[in-house]
């Protein structure tokens, strides 16, 4: 699963999403670009839910990485 993050997002919402997936006991790796910040959330993801996930603050867009069969 991939977390974008808004442009405008601020250090506060990063670290409250973070937080939020390793509470859950989910690893994450942060990448930090010119324009956007994308957090890789690595673990079976099938128990977060993404509408849950896109109302959090600082949230542009979350995108589910399908299995492979």
């Amino acid at each position: 699963m991939l977390i974008i993050m808004k442009k405008s997002a601020g250090e506060e919402a990063l670290v409250q999403i973070k937080e939020y997936l390793i509470n859950r006991n989910f690893d994450i790796h942060q990448s930090t670009g010119a324009n956007r910040t994308i957090i890789g959330v690595i673990g079976d993801t099938d128990s977060i839910e993404t509408a849950d996930v896109e109302k959090m603050p600082g949230v542009l867009q979350v995108v589910r990485i399908s299995k492979e069969e």
